[in-house]
């Protein structure tokens, strides 16, 4: 059975969110916003880009960029598209689908190159008749994967002409509606301005929803609470850790109730042993913590729990509770990741507090053609070494190489994240 999503949307103008296709009220930070949906169990963003011109297009395209650094969701953008070179360019930005408008003329054969040349999987198209729909039939079966319908009254007309699943705009947040719709096969998702909302507790909704049958991405425990090992206090530590950079931000303790409130909502709750009583953390300080996977360990009697942590762990305002010092032994870092970080950094600060001396900032000054030279020189010395039995020359080699692929990273604003997105997207 397939799940059915809630997807939330986006307006961009001037790449900034506003409230509507119509309305350019700003809405927030833009980044901030998508960062909870990301986390708070939204299943897919749509982006809509509403500029006027093509100033404002590269506006925008950069805000796309910004929000997929950041997202691990399923992002489709839309608006502004006129030729094949504008899908092109929307999926450089990260984006994993791309939205035609049903509405314009060239929409069939803008959808028909973008298939053949990305997949069918990665075309959406967005519908407010049924003409289109009509007209189209055999074509839009053969080039689009999904569509958004703007108006849920066009429901049973699209059923009955085509097999394509739908994503479907409600206007208000009404339960037994959205439950009518979402038991429809044809129907993949919902979105709305109730969705978009970030009070909107998503969780709840997906929760709700499970349980009036409609089967939907939301936590399931592996384990019931009486599996654990309880201490005096009929509790269990929870040492808790960012889920992307492993750091370990705090320790606490969950009672049944805290572990169950944790489930349901995806938020970290705990129990607090001075007060007496749960505590959702981030409820009063917006320093919410997002479950992104539990783990018990192998006496079951203590919690791992990896979260997206927004803000400050600590009540103090560091970004840990473990700040304080004790020993260190001085060690070579061997972990990829942080080395590949760490060295990535000096390069940056050397491109931004030049150091005299400093072989990196020479290559800066003396601009991209020194350093494109220099990288295809290193990648002719890897093909030489590796003629080579002696792996120690290759090892050295490839070294020298991606020191200077990450100048050239710098210099033309890439980062890692950016790579480690584009391969798993691979």
């Amino acid at each position: 059975m397939e799940y059915k999503n809630i997807v939330a949307t986006i307006y961009l103008k001037n790449g900034r969110a506003v409230k509507s296709l119509t309305d350019f009220t700003p809405v927030g930070d833009v980044l901030e916003r998508a960062k909870i949906y990301n986390d708070c169990g939204i299943d897919k963003i749509f982006l809509f880009d509403l500029s006027d011109d093509d100033e404002e297009h590269e506006k925008n395209l950069q805000t796309m960029r910004d929000l997929n650094r950041s997202l691990e969701i399923k992002v489709c953008a839309g608006g502004n598209i006129n030729r094949f070179e504008d899908i092109k360019k929307i999926f450089y930005t990260g984006c994993l689908q791309v939205m035609l408008n049903g509405s314009k003329k060239n929409s069939i054969e803008l959808a028909q190159e973008a298939s053949r040349r990305f997949g069918k999987d990665r075309v959406l198209v967005s519908v407010k008749n049924v003409d289109f729909i009509f007209k189209h039939k055999e074509a839009m079966e053969e080039n689009f994967h999904e569509m958004l319908v703007f108006n849920r009254k066009l429901l049973d007309a699209v059923e009955n002409i085509t097999s394509i699943p739908s994503v479907v705009a409600l206007n208000d947040y009404n339960f037994n509606d959205m439950l009518e719709i979402l038991k429809r096969d044809s129907v993949r998702g919902i979105t709305g301005n109730f969705v978009t909302d970030p009070g909107t507790d998503i969780m709840l909704l997906k929760s709700e929803l499970s349980k009036h049958g409609v089967h939907m991405v939301n936590f399931m425990s592996a384990l019931k609470w009486s599996d654990f090992k309880l201490n005096s206090d009929g509790m269990v530590p929870v040492v808790v850790q960012d889920y992307r950079t492993d750091e370990v931000l705090m320790l606490a303790y969950m009672n049944e109730d805290a572990f169950l409130a944790t489930i349901s909502s995806g938020k970290m709750t705990y129990f607090s042993r001075s007060r007496g009583e749960l505590w959702q953390k981030g409820e009063t300080s917006g320093h919410v913590q997002y479950v992104k996977s539990l783990t018990a360990d192998c006496d079951y009697d203590t919690i791992l729990a990896k979260v997206s942590q927004i803000g400050a762990a600590c009540h103090t305002g560091n970004p840990t509770c473990f700040f304080h010092p004790i020993l260190k032994k001085e060690y070579v870092e061997k972990n990829p990741r942080k080395v590949f970080d760490e060295v990535y950094s000096i390069i940056l600060d050397r491109k931004e507090h030049p150091k005299e001396g400093s072989y990196t900032n020479y290559l800066f000054e003396k601009g991209i053609d020194k350093i494109l030279k220099k990288v295809g020189e290193e990648n002719t010395e890897i093909i030489i070494a590796a003629k080579n039995p002696n792996p120690e020359e290759i090892k050295y080699e490839i070294s020298d190489y991606l020191y200077h692929l990450m100048v050239l990273m710098a210099e033309r604003g890439i980062t890692w994240e950016d790579i480690v997105q584009e391969l798993s997207r691979r």
